[in-house]
């Protein structure tokens, strides 16, 4: 659900292949018909398997109309022959299918299927325009361990899906207010670059590079636009899965790894003469935090090394230092998340730590419109300070991607323009902490239709503190609420277990959204809220016998129940007290 949520995101053309079609229970048609049903694509089957589990041998082609088998130690010999008897059947009835929902895409396929008259290419020509569109997901399958199936799909990638000059990129001008300029795939352009992904090898951190537009050579000077430094590139790597290969340059649409050079996953490589960047992919807010130390003074060195490694390596992994405790917290999008980076530390980095219990990110929000009408004033003997801002905030959808909004509805200058961003500023700053339980507020926009100035006393930080206290004075009659993070859990387990596994969801505040039961394999999915679900593995297993599993993703903010509310609160005043 994951990935394919990130690739209808970003409109990414995509091919399915049905893997270990030779181990126990493998079954690529049903596979392909969860591609359709479950995740909402046209999947198209593009070959038939030849034999399952033990007797897998191959596939046929129901484009070509050809049995494909793999010979060799490694499969690399590919032997075609005619289709087995008692499969010719249905592989006419899946070449009808494939080439009927290809001829939706091509006039000229439709014509030539209607006389019997359709050609491979004209096949092929209709398939790749369909799965350009995203309308047609074709399916693949074999056996990657046992590269059966693996040169048929690598042909694939190369008949349907678009090749580097194909899409139109966007980069940001961040010298005109990040107007968006078009990128195209040439090498004589002035270069940009990506670093998509980095590594740690015995040579230092490696970084992987998507080059968009341009060249880049050895010994070239590019300019990382968010750090504003400038680099050299010394060496130049090709990747083959491990191995390594020197080169002395590459071209637009090339990925490449570049060694020594310090930067964060998703910094922009340009020519020094640009100042463009490349669009940032989507982040989500982190949803779990854990407070950890170390427990010696040399884990502690290295404790801070590898948090730096880890928060460049992984956009969606973040540390802070908390102001009051003093405790090193760090940030994540599940338990399963950071516990993995915590291992990481101690197997890769020797550290000995101390962990907190896991905290979960919840949130305050407004349930209601409210008004604000604020005046700062502060007189002290010298320049004083003096801002009033009026207006009103009204709650956002929790859907709504932005979690807040300003709206400048002031007119007749009764707020200067140069004070507008301030007041802006100075919302933003009471959004990060709100009153019930001191969490970010998400969900408000806010509206400023009047205000006040002095001509001498009127400043920066005055209108900044006005918006402050506005905010503060209308946030208490919104009926503020506090959110908990729902998470979407997807639970597989054998159907004896059903019993065991809804009642295990219901215990947790869970709401099971569908259940369905195919070949003995259960499939429920639920909404749950995250600080119902830790030690949950632990439970499944002890529940299943081992033999169910579960994966789970951030959906939404759900309000949390008034009672739970409640004891949030108290636990908080507790804990000030005790810190008093």
């Amino acid at each position: 659900y994951t990935v394919n949520r990130q690739l209808t995101r970003y409109h990414v053309p995509f091919l399915a292949f049905v893997n270990k079609c030779d181990r126990s229970g493998a079954d690529p048609l049903r596979v392909s018909r969860q591609i359709s049903d479950r995740l909402g694509h046209n999947a198209v089957l593009m070959q038939l398997p030849i034999g399952l589990e033990d007797g897998h041998q191959g596939v046929v082609d129901l484009i070509e109309m050809k049995a494909y088998y793999f010979d060799g130690a490694h499969g690399e010999t590919l032997r075609v022959e005619e289709i087995p008897a008692e499969l010719q059947e249905e592989a006419r009835s899946c070449h009808e299918a494939l080439v009927d929902a290809a001829s939706l895409h091509s006039d000229e396929l439709a014509e030539s299927f209607l006389e019997g008259e359709a050609s491979v290419e004209q096949i092929k020509y209709a398939l790749r325009h369909g799965v350009l569109q995203r309308e047609i997901i074709p399916v693949y399958m074999g056996s990657a361990y046992k590269n059966k199936g693996v040169q048929p799909l690598l042909d694939a990638v190369i008949s349907f899906l678009p090749n580097p000059q194909e899409p139109s990129y966007v980069a940001l001008d961040l010298d005109q207010h990040e107007q968006k300029v078009e990128l195209h795939a040439d090498n004589n352009a002035p270069t940009i670059a990506l670093a998509f992904k980095l590594e740690e090898s015995v040579y230092g951190q490696l970084t992987y590079l998507r080059i968009y537009q341009g060249l880049v050579r050895k010994g070239m000077e590019l300019i990382n636009t968010r750090a504003r430094k400038k680099i050299k590139i010394g060496r130049l790597i090709k990747m083959h899965s491990h191995d390594m290969e020197d080169i002395s340059e590459a071209g637009a649409g090339d990925i490449v790894a570049l060694f020594g050079v310090e930067c964060a996953s998703g910094d922009t490589f340009a020519d020094p003469s640009l100042n463009y960047s490349m669009l940032s992919m989507y982040v989500p807010d982190p949803v779990i935090s854990l407070a950890i130390s170390a427990k010696d003074k040399g884990s502690g060195t290295n404790m801070s090394k590898a948090l730096g490694r880890f928060t460049r390596e992984d956009p969606t992994f973040r540390t802070y230092i908390d102001e009051e405790s003093n405790e090193t917290i760090i940030q994540g999008m599940g338990e399963l998340h950071l516990d993995v980076y915590i291992e990481r530390m101690r197997r890769e980095y020797k550290v000995e730590l101390n962990t907190g219990a896991p905290q979960v990110a919840y949130r305050e929000t407004i349930t209601q419109e409210a008004e604000f009408d604020y005046l700062h004033k502060k007189q002290t003997g010298g320049a004083g300070q003096y801002a009033r801002v009026a207006g009103f905030m009204v709650p956002l959808p929790l859907e709504n991607p932005e979690h807040y909004q300003f709206n400048n509805k002031i007119k007749g200058g009764v707020i200067p323009t140069e004070y507008i961003p301030s007041c802006d500023k100075g919302f933003r700053i009471a959004i990060e902490k709100g009153s019930l339980i001191e969490h970010p507020i998400i969900g408000v926009a806010v509206t400023i239709n009047d205000g006040s100035f002095h001509p001498v006393d009127s400043s920066d930080i005055a209108y900044q503190m006005a918006a402050i206290g506005a905010f503060r004075q209308a946030y208490k009659i919104a009926k503020p609420q506090i959110l908990e993070p729902i998470m979407k859990l997807s639970v597989e387990g054998p159907t004896e277990f059903q019993g065991s596994i809804s009642g295990s969801i219901s215990q947790r505040r869970g709401v099971i959204i569908s259940s369905n039961d195919e070949d003995g394999r259960l499939v429920v999915d639920a909404e749950v809220p995250l600080s119902e679900m830790f030690g949950y593995s632990t439970v499944l297993r002890s529940l299943t016998q081992g033999k169910a599993e579960f994966t789970m993703e951030f959906l939404k903010y759900g309000p949390l129940p008034k009672g739970l509310a409640e004891e949030l609160q108290e636990k908080l005043q507790k804990e000030k007290a005790q810190k008093k």
